[in-house]
């Protein structure tokens, strides 16, 4: 879990075109405004059109979060305008489907998935 600490997700629109690394390097630089020194870690997942950012800091992370207010545009060459969406990754519901026996107990597994965060429904 200590993996993702600090991390947000940015989400591009899945119908969007595509964007190579050097466009987003630039996204980032321009739009995020985010010192070299307060990024630990870039990822791109190209087939599902994230871009993980990893903070070196909380305080980074939450600034970027609050200045966008979760969302942000992306110019691509074709004029074309994509949404962005920016979150905290994994802070977002979880629908979990397990093919447990029927002797499981609902208190049981909800004391098991609870260690991970809220509980809504089983």
């Amino acid at each position: 879990m200590s993996d993702r600490l600090n991390t947000i997700v940015c989400g591009f629109d899945p119908r969007s075109p595509r964007i190579n690394a050097f466009h987003i390097h630039e996204w980032i630089y321009e739009n995020l405004h985010i010192a070299e020194e307060n990024i630990r870690m870039i990822q791109v997942d190209g087939p599902r059109k994230h871009i993980y950012i990893k903070f070196t800091d909380e305080e980074s992370m939450n600034t970027i979060l609050q200045n966008t207010e979760g969302q942000l545009s992306f110019r691509h060459d074709n004029g074309e305008i994509s949404k962005v969406f920016i979150e905290i990754v994994g802070m977002g519901t979880k629908k979990i489907i397990a093919s447990l026996p029927p002797e499981v107990k609902e208190n049981e597994i909800r004391a098991c998935m609870s260690r991970y965060g809220e509980v809504k429904s089983i």
